[in-house]
């Protein structure tokens, strides 16, 4: 039987790829913090501690700096999407991944992007590794919207599309943090309370 040996990686590649890691990383925090207009280059390089110069070796514009985190994201989507258990409704599914990505974002983790931004959209196009994760995670969240509205569990009339990006739209969604800021419940609690507004409606049950 013929075993694949490990490629070895040669340790300045392994410091490249922590200081690429480092600045996803931080360039993460402060989009989750800031938004992708407020965010500068000077902050991703002071926060990671290089020179601004380094930096633009690793991504030529801050364009790329936040299509990088947003690639970075959609492989965290994917390797969630990984552990939903099979057994659960596609229903439960959805409910869990939302759960998640809510839960990323009062944790301060999620990227804050512009709706209209050309240049941004233009370099997020162009990035592979962020349109695959993207082509992926919606294709599977679709399959699991389809088997829902097939069992009765979400309005078979709203077009799987429209279902899609009102649960995408909970990644940033602002009712999120002010229910932080109002101190008044914990961050499950919160999640609970917009899981429920989101999949029950308001209407009374």
């Amino acid at each position: 039987m013929n075993t694949v040996a490990p490629v070895k990686i040669s340790f300045k590649q392994q410091m490249l790829q922590a200081r690429e890691d480092a600045i996803i990383r931080a360039v993460n925090q402060l989009l989750a913090e800031k938004g992708f207009e407020a965010m500068t280059v000077d902050e991703v390089a002071a926060q990671v501690g290089i020179a601004k110069a380094s930096l633009y070796k690793h991504f030529p514009s801050k364009e790329d700096l936040a299509a990088a985190a947003m690639a970075h994201l959609m492989g965290q989507a994917q390797a969630f999407l990984d552990t939903v258990p099979l057994a659960l409704s596609p229903l439960d599914k959805l409910r869990t991944v939302v759960r998640w990505t809510m839960g990323l974002k009062l944790g301060g983790e999620m990227p804050s992007l512009p709706s209209q931004n050309s240049t941004l959209r233009a370099t997020l196009m162009g990035n592979r590794a962020y349109m695959d994760g993207l082509v992926d995670v919606s294709d599977r969240l679709g399959g699991w919207i389809e088997a829902a509205q097939a069992q009765g569990a979400i309005n078979p009339r709203l077009p799987a599309i429209a279902v899609l990006y009102t649960l995408y739209a909970r990644a940033c969604d602002p009712v999120l943090e002010f229910l932080k800021m109002s101190e008044l419940h914990t961050d499950e609690e919160i999640i609970e309370l917009v899981l429920s507004t989101c999949f029950d409606g308001l209407n009374a049950r």
